[in-house]
């Protein structure tokens, strides 16, 4: 069988990591081989990056510096784990990817998109998902849940409302901007809605 890249996106406590342990389930029900993932992160290499990328106060890092860690981390990320698994017939679901980089660090932060993607053409080679999750929904009540799950703050949870609300805009624009690639979820649903959206729509992007 073809291994499949699916990625979810979204801002703080959109409920990615739960939602991905259920697409991962709901697959395998189906006899399809998952691997879960992360970003940063996802490999031993990457992983040593994400220490640097989300503790420590915000200003730890300007935007194109924080941009360069997050492809450092990614590389290593594809290299060792997404492509090893893609090659191997698995699909691949992960939280988070060059996606979040777009809305991170290019809108939320300033850096160019354009310099974002030369950056990404350079390193990924055009590499990208089979289908992209976006998971939308409330900034106040994100930041809450996140807030609640964590106990506490993350560097990039003390940028404060505004810099969330950008976040949330940029991945609903992604989202207009590749149509083809990315379905919306209305995050703002119980646990099993949300699961029971995500699942119809990887149904029917592969034909399930």
């Amino acid at each position: 069988m073809t291994g499949r890249f699916i990625t979810l996106e979204g801002g703080e406590g959109t409920g990615k990591s739960t939602q991905i342990r259920r697409l991962a389930a709901a697959l395998e029900e189906k006899g399809i081989a998952v691997l879960c993932t992360r970003e940063p992160g996802g490999s031993p290499g990457a992983e040593e990056i994400r220490k640097l990328m989300v503790e420590g106060e915000p200003g730890r890092w300007n935007a194109i510096t924080e941009t360069l860690l997050a492809y450092a981390a990614r590389t290593d990320h594809v290299a060792r784990t997404i492509g090893p698994a893609l090659a191997a017939g698995k699909w691949v679901i992960s939280d988070r990817f060059n996606d979040s980089t777009f809305a991170y660090q290019g809108v939320g932060r300033g850096v160019d998109r354009e310099t974002i993607r030369r950056i990404d053409s350079a390193v990924l080679d055009d590499f990208a998902p089979d289908l992209t999750l976006v998971l939308d929904l409330d900034v106040k009540i994100g930041l809450e849940r996140a807030l609640a799950r964590s106990g506490a703050e993350t560097r990039f949870e003390k940028f404060g409302a505004d810099f969330h609300e950008k976040l949330r805009q940029a991945f609903l624009d992604i989202a207009k901007r590749h149509p083809e690639r990315c379905r919306v979820i209305d995050a703002s649903g119980t646990e099993d809605q949300v699961a029971e959206t995500i699942f119809a729509a990887v149904a029917r992007r592969f034909t399930l």
